[in-house]
């Protein structure tokens, strides 16, 4: 059983600086994923995989975002839901991109990310 009060709430302040924090790196994750897709070269199946990686945790990122936007994020269980569902977003977006910087380095990928 959980000994935790349903009807708790955190302070405002605390979320607007997870607030903070989430948007800077979904800003990161956007960006990187921007600059990736904008290269000139072509593509090769083996892209397929880092990149529906970081389009899956980008969009985890942008759902917890906007849960973290709405009003009843002050919720203690909803807040703690958010910032576990962001840290599954963020190790997915940290997989793809290891995995295209893999594929870039042993030269098996056609976009690469190191020049």
């Amino acid at each position: 059983m959980s000994d935790h009060d349903p009807d708790e709430k955190i302070d405002s302040t605390f979320r607007n600086g997870s607030l903070t924090a989430a948007g800077i790196i979904l800003g990161f994750s956007l960006s990187f994923i921007s600059r990736w897709v904008s290269n000139p070269n072509d593509w090769s199946r083996i892209d397929i995989l880092p990149m529906l990686l970081l389009t899956i945790g980008i969009a985890i990122q942008v759902k917890v975002f906007a849960d973290l936007l709405a009003r009843d994020s002050l919720i203690a269980a909803k807040y703690d839901r958010s910032r576990r569902l962001f840290l599954i977003g963020l190790g997915i977006v940290a997989i793809g991109i290891g995995l295209a910087l893999l594929n870039d380095i042993l030269g098996l990928g056609s976009m690469p990310m190191l020049g």
